[in-house]
């Protein structure tokens, strides 16, 4: 059976605040700016008088928070909160975080964005070992290794755990004395430290969940950091030299709000710098440019702008459906589509249209909405892709882990533009993307992460090498078998 799949998903966001009272309703509206990182859990641990208290529950926060008296037993003046999409380990409630930790010396709370590329062979090592694991998260593995470190402090045994575990991590520990928060050495994920005004230091995965509680960006976490908060301030210190700037692109190009910023780097700006360079790379003679709603509406509105042509809402989105659930026949399928996506009648038809979106993935979504656009009347559809095909997986924290769910991988782009319908497709070129987002550190691709499009991973594939390698040995000889 096909699935019906948009496009990436992100694994979640995480949130955490020390010093204020009511810490975990100020975490609640924190959460709530990260929704969009994840959809299918959250929770909240709070820390009062030396006890940590949680609560995770199933769907989206309002739904896992739906009950205000759940509050009552979150009252204390630090918290910090998880919203989730699962990339590794099922979406059962075993699997929602905070996770909570409490032994017979001390008590703990862990909330993770990423994902570990070493969490197999780490998970068996301490299986060996005798550790028992409570879910199939791969965020369980830190908390055995903090346990069985032998190092005198938490922050060292904090320091010492981090330094085993591989890939992209943005962790919030929770004790009734700290709030810890660390990036891995690559940073491929956001961290953001801010404060409010009577003094209490947010955490957050974006920077828009520090404008939503009022808190004022100080600085972001870099990678190999941790910083400190407790009630003499916060302190950022190394648990490693070993760095190399490698932020995801795919948080400029898809994931973040367009509010945020990141490493100094506003979203909406990055994405409308995209647009003007895929204007540059890409023009075409065309009526109007719309964008598919919500990621790409900056992108098409840059487009539209160094093109000259007129942006127009030619797509609406229906902002009440939450997802479109796996249906059983096609026509179904392409029915949920249509209850996600319109298209506006009197906006397209009789026009040559240029089509602007983010990504494309399978490309069973772009083929309807290619679909839907000729059937609302527009003559030509020109589609214009503003980041490079996704031709190599990720595993850094995004559910995109086969190389056979990526269209790009398998066709040229001229076959995908067979496939989706369009009279014509473009990318933007890996350079233009780089130089479209603009980051400037010393490191490869200006410190972006480009592996989805170039597979030139930052990291070694540790637990994903083999396989990797494996499925990517059998393409390349069906590829050289099918052009011989």
């Amino acid at each position: 059976m096909v699935t019906e799949v948009k496009s990436l998903n992100e694994e979640c966001g995480v949130f955490g605040v020390w010093g204020i009272p009511d810490a975990a309703r100020l975490s609640y509206f924190g959460l709530h700016s990260l929704q969009h990182r994840g959809q299918e859990g959250a929770g909240i641990v709070a820390s009062n008088k030396g006890k940590l208290k949680g609560h995770r529950d199933l769907g989206l926060l309002t739904d896992a928070f739906k009950d205000d008296r759940q509050f009552d037993r979150l009252k204390g003046e630090a918290a910090i909160g998880h919203v989730r999409y699962n990339t590794a380990g099922s979406n059962g409630i075993q699997n929602i975080q905070p996770f909570l930790f409490q032994f017979h010396n001390e008590e703990l709370a862990l909330a993770h964005n990423g994902n570990l590329i070493n969490a197999t062979t780490l998970r068996e090592q301490l299986e060996d070992e005798g550790a028992i694991f409570h879910s199939n998260s791969d965020t369980e593995i830190l908390m055995h290794l903090i346990r069985r470190s032998q190092r005198e402090t938490l922050i060292e045994r904090v320091k010492e755990s981090l330094n085993k575990v591989k890939g992209a991590f943005a962790y919030l520990i929770l004790t009734p004395n700290e709030m810890i928060g660390a990036l891995d050495p690559n940073g491929f994920r956001p961290l953001s430290i801010g404060q409010i005004s009577n003094g209490a230091y947010v955490l957050a995965s974006e920077t828009c969940a520090l404008d939503v509680v009022g808190a004022e960006f100080i600085r972001s976490v870099e990678p190999g950091e941790i910083v400190i908060v407790n009630d003499d301030g916060y302190q950022i210190e190394k648990y490693t030299e070993d760095t190399m700037m490698s932020i995801c692109s795919m948080e400029y190009i898809y994931f973040a709000r367009p509010d945020s910023d990141i490493a100094g780097v506003n979203v909406h700006t990055a994405r409308k710098n995209m647009g003007r360079t895929l204007a540059q790379e890409a023009p075409t003679a065309a009526d109007i440019v719309i964008g598919v709603p919500n990621s790409s509406i900056s992108a098409a509105s840059g487009y539209a702008e160094k093109s000259g042509l007129p942006y127009e809402m030619g797509l609406v989105k229906n902002q009440y459906i939450a997802r479109t659930f796996i249906q059983p026949t096609q026509e179904l399928r392409e029915l949920g589509v249509r209850m996600k996506l319109s298209a506006v009648r009197g906006v397209v038809k009789g026009k040559k249209v240029v089509m602007v979106d983010d990504s494309i993935v399978r490309g069973t979504t772009s083929k309807h909405i290619v679909q839907l656009l000729r059937d609302a009347g527009a003559t030509e559809v020109h589609v214009r892709i503003s980041s490079p095909p996704l031709r190599f997986p990720s595993f850094y924290g995004i559910d995109i882990q086969n190389r056979h769910e990526l269209i790009a991988a398998d066709h040229s782009v001229e076959e995908v533009r067979e496939i989706i319908g369009a009279d014509s497709l473009v990318f933007l070129s890996v350079a233009g993307t780089v130089d479209s987002i603009g980051l400037n550190f010393d490191a490869p691709y200006g410190g972006l992460c480009m592996a989805y499009f170039t597979g030139d991973y930052p990291t070694p594939l540790y637990d994903y090498e083999a396989d990797y390698l494996k499925s990517l040995e059998k393409e390349i000889t069906v590829q050289r078998h099918e052009e011989s």
